[in-house]
């Protein structure tokens, strides 16, 4: 896999460059191109981890793993599928068949939101706030809330 992470254009252009230069030709390849995104601040990810750990502790009827899972089904896996069509079709052709035991399974094995960008993962955790107030009348608090 090609990783080429400068923003600068020129410097894209020359490691790029290069990096095809290396390819052996008697191989097939696949080059994907995405839009640069910033990655997650070490806060996004801590908090996912703190709010898993305080709804255990707080609502009692799941594990943090548990909530994690579910979490990443029902919240997480909705944003991969609209913004990444690999994961799409990844999900919808071998994993959307299973039962929703298997799902939240797999969901221990499967990355979903270590693939999200801050964007992503953001909307991920104003779902997770939304939905465990409305559903458990749990307040989830994001650092400035306090």
């Amino acid at each position: 896999m090609i990783h080429i992470l400068d923003k600068s254009l020129s410097a894209n252009v020359k490691s790029f460059n290069e990096k095809i230069a290396k390819l052996d030709p008697t191989q097939r390849h696949k080059i994907t191109i995405k839009d640069f995104t910033e990655t997650r601040s070490e806060l996004q990810n801590n908090l996912s981890f703190a709010w898993y750990a305080e709804l255990a502790k707080n609502l009692k009827e799941e594990t943090a793993e548990g909530y994690r899972c579910y979490s990443k089904l029902h919240f997480g896996v909705p944003i991969m599928r609209i913004d990444d069509e690999e994961f799409r079709l990844v999900y919808d052709n071998v994993i959307k068949p299973l039962s929703y035991e298997k799902k939240l399974e797999l969901m221990k094995y499967l990355p979903v939101t270590s693939l999200m960008n801050t964007k992503q993962l953001s909307q991920y955790l104003e779902n997770m706030k939304e939905h465990f107030y409305t559903n458990h009348g749990y307040d989830l608090k994001f650092p400035n809330d306090y």
